[in-house]
């Protein structure tokens, strides 16, 4: 399993969460909501240090990951985060390992 984060969903952080050299971003499965993987539950995101990474990407100097306790949410489908251009915000795409 792998994470992407797209050049537009990386100035996204920057501009928008003030991403900072040496910053972190955990992408964790949060009870509520859904997600194409799973009914109850969605992704969650947070600026946050590192304890048990099992995933990670290194870019531009920021660390993005997910912990070893929420491997489950994602099923083996890769991670790849975007940017919804018309709302301005992240949308995540779960794409099955090849």
């Amino acid at each position: 399993m792998k994470i992407v984060v797209s050049e537009e969903a990386l100035k996204w952080f920057e501009e928008e969460m003030e991403l900072d050299t040496g910053d972190q971003i955990r992408f964790y499965a949060r009870y509520g909501g859904s997600s194409p993987l799973h009914e109850g539950f969605s992704l969650g995101m947070n600026r946050e240090q590192s304890m048990n990474p099992a995933v990670t990407l290194e870019k531009n100097n920021s660390l993005f990951y997910i912990e070893e306790d929420d491997m489950w949410f994602f099923d083996n489908h890769d991670l790849h985060v975007l940017v919804n251009e018309t709302l301005d915000e992240i949308k995540y795409e779960y794409k099955k390992e090849a």
